[in-house]
């Protein structure tokens, strides 16, 4: 086992708390070691022998392990978690976890390391040993069977405190650089699904290349774990890569800020942590919200963000943002049911009787009528939520009250979608308005529940009442109108102009503008609307769809990881994920932009000028039987993956260094890539 295990293999600080996390963070170091050459290709197999059988045993022992195409060389790597990890053993939690990996074929080199290993693990010597080891050199020494001496270890403990010694004698300056340095971010967008997700990786991997420790708290659409206070504390500064307000922002005061969109976070990490350390080092510190201040807020976004200090229409797009996130649930689930409740009993299931009142066990019509009205709920509060959140992002908690009560007030007057959102803006500013008043300290604690919520919500009642909401409505009729009114070349023209939306940025704010356009209509659904519904959806589902099938018909074309990314494209795909395509984009945007963009315009008029309808706000293929004009709608989304294909294929090829002209290991070299684009 002497060539299996370095120190750089070695981490004594497992941070992990799932058995995935542990693979991944302990085959990350095999990835710098240059010992597996595919990450993600590595931990799927790695996954994929962990579903046969679970790896653990008893004494909390972890030996997550497989053979594998991406492994170069038999290696091994240990972790030792502080908490525990699950990997199925009888008696709890492991504590100790070793990653085993070996090539493709080499059956020898995986059952020696696995049975020398579990030989070794029987002793408990050697397993308390593992658990009271300080070094990773020393750790990783005894994992191999050597047994250092004491006196070099005793040599390099003295060398340690002598050179300890000088460093303090000279005014500390090599301990402090020998202090890594630490940001802590937050990263969020308006779904909370992929590009939350995305950043969070893409900054955690530049700092690691970067020598920088990064702590990444993602507010995805899973709710969001709370960075450690310990770990704010120390952080040197701050990075928010975010489309919608932070949370809880207070934490953050006093600290270097980079504040940036979420697409940031993904394309240029290693811009971002550069900036960081140069913010630090000339001390600028951010203007955070002020817990003590009028508002009284423990954790107000009212102030201070670098989003605050802004362009205004990055602001505005900032607030909107977050209200259609917390939307999008609420559209998703109630637009699902209410489609799937035609799907079983029709249209004419909308003027069922209250289930309340009514239900037979044994039919179809009452189950389809219950999950209609049960749809119907959630859409009812579609407007509050949209107004309530965005009053949240501009003001926080105290907001949420004149933002729920404007939007309802929006329904009340039929000011529908764009009454929403005037709502939770006007909600937003009064709240901002108020909490700039200076008042007497013992005031402050009731000003977020009692004072601000009681102001705003006359405020902006009587606003959307008696002075904007009835212009409002004209507004949204004469939408509505437009909409249902809109055939032949106006259709197709706006068909083109969402899917190029759809298209352009991939999940991006043009992406979420079009998508909110759709979403908004169903609040309030018409033939006209749906038809947008459906446009958007069928576009959206192109980039991943054409970049997988680009993949499979030109596989010289893409590096080995575009075509593995390739084949989950096909899913993501289908199931109007446009992110799937980001990925590519990333990598060659001058040709895979232009390319989906295209495809989209074409499905987008095909969409409209064919008449699809759509009730259902996601789900792509897989709601298929509840689009109107389904037969045509899925040749409008074929059209648009051919066109977008065929351009990228093109477009790819015309380069002047063809990957095909290197081979397969050209196509599989990224940097070769890179340089040919």
């Amino acid at each position: 086992m002497s060539e299996l295990i370095t120190a750089e293999l070695v981490d004594l600080d497992l941070s992990a708390t799932t058995k995935d996390a542990a693979a991944r963070s302990l085959a990350e170091r095999m990835v710098a070691a240059h010992r597996v050459t595919d990450l993600d290709g590595f931990l799927a197999d790695v996954a994929a022998r962990e579903a046969q059988m679970p790896t653990g045993l008893d004494g909390g022992i972890g030996i997550p392990h497989c053979r594998s195409e991406h492994v170069n060389a038999p290696t091994l790597a240990f972790g030792r978690s502080g908490a525990g990890i699950d990997f199925g053993a009888a008696d709890g939690p492991a504590d100790l976890i070793f990653l085993i990996a070996a090539p493709a074929g080499a059956d020898d080199d995986h059952l020696t390391i696995l049975s020398g290993l579990a030989r070794r693990l029987m002793d408990p010597e050697f397993t308390a040993a593992l658990r009271a080891g300080t070094d990773p050199r020393t750790v990783a020494a005894l994992i191999r069977g050597e047994e250092p001496s004491e006196e070099p270890e005793q040599e390099r403990v003295e060398a340690g405190n002598q050179e300890k010694e000088q460093t303090e004698a000279a005014g500390g300056t090599e301990a402090a650089e020998s202090v890594p340095f630490r940001i802590v971010a937050v990263t969020s967008c308006p779904t909370g699904i992929a590009h939350t997700y995305m950043a969070a990786e893409s900054l955690a991997a530049a700092g690691r290349a970067e020598g920088v420790e990064v702590t990444v708290e993602t507010q995805g659409s899973a709710g969001f774990k709370k960075l450690d206070p310990a770990v704010v504390a120390a952080a040197d500064a701050v990075i928010w890569a975010h489309d919608v307000e932070v949370r809880e922002k207070a934490r953050f005061r006093g600290k270097p800020l980079v504040d940036v969109g979420v697409k940031a976070g993904i394309n240029r990490p290693a811009e971002l942590i550069a900036e960081a350390r140069r913010k630090a080092e000339r001390g600028e510190i951010a203007t955070a919200p002020d817990t003590d201040s009028a508002s009284g807020s423990g954790d107000g976004d009212s102030n201070g963000s670098g989003a605050d200090h802004a362009h205004f229409g990055v602001r505005l797009r900032t607030y909107l943002m977050s209200g259609v996130s917390y939307m999008v649930p609420f559209v998703a689930a109630g637009g699902l049911l209410i489609a799937l409740s035609f799907a079983i009993g029709g249209y004419e299931i909308a003027s069922a009787k209250s289930v309340a009142d009514h239900f037979v066990w044994g039919e179809a019509d009452s189950w389809a009528a219950l999950l209609n009205q049960i749809g119907s709920a959630a859409f009812g509060f579609l407007v509050p939520v949209l107004a309530g959140y965005i009053a949240y992002g501009m003001a926080d908690r105290p907001a949420l009250v004149p933002g729920f009560v404007g939007g309802a007030i929006a329904l009340t007057v039929n000011a529908g979608f764009l009454g929403g959102l005037v709502a939770g803006l006007l909600a937003g500013a009064v709240v901002m308005a108020v909490q700039r008043v200076p008042v007497h300290a013992t005031l402050r604690g009731i000003m977020p529940v009692l004072v601000i919520p009681l102001i705003a919500s006359a405020t902006v009642g009587f606003l959307m009442f008696i002075v904007v909401g009835k212009p409002i409505a004209s507004l949204q009729n004469a939408l509505t109108d437009w909409l249902n009114g809109l055939s032949g070349s106006n259709a197709v023209i706006l068909g083109v102009v969402l899917g190029l939306m759809m298209c352009f940025d991939m999940g991006g704010p043009l992406n979420k503008v079009a998508y909110a356009f759709a979403v908004g209509g169903l609040a309030d659904p018409t033939p006209g609307s749906l038809k947008v519904m459906a446009a958007v959806m069928a576009a959206g589902m192109v980039p991943p769809l054409a970049m997988a099938l680009a993949t499979t018909v030109r596989r010289r074309l893409f590096t080995k990881t575009e075509r593995e990314n390739g084949r989950a494209a096909w899913v993501l795909g289908a199931s109007f994920i446009t992110e799937g395509a980001i990925p590519f984009a990333a990598a060659d945007p001058l040709r895979v932009i232009p390319s989906v963009m295209a495809g989209g315009a074409v499905t987008g008029a095909l969409s409209m000028a064919f008449g699809a309808t759509l009730r259902a706000p996601h789900g792509g293929v897989f709601v298929v039987p509840l689009i109107g004009e389904p037969f045509l709608y899925l040749l409008a989304i074929a059209a648009g993956t051919l066109v977008a294909t065929a351009l990228v294929v093109l477009l790819k090829g015309a380069r002047r260094t063809a990957p095909e002209a290197a081979g397969d290991a050209g196509a599989d070299d990224p940097s070769r890539v890179t340089a040919a684009a």
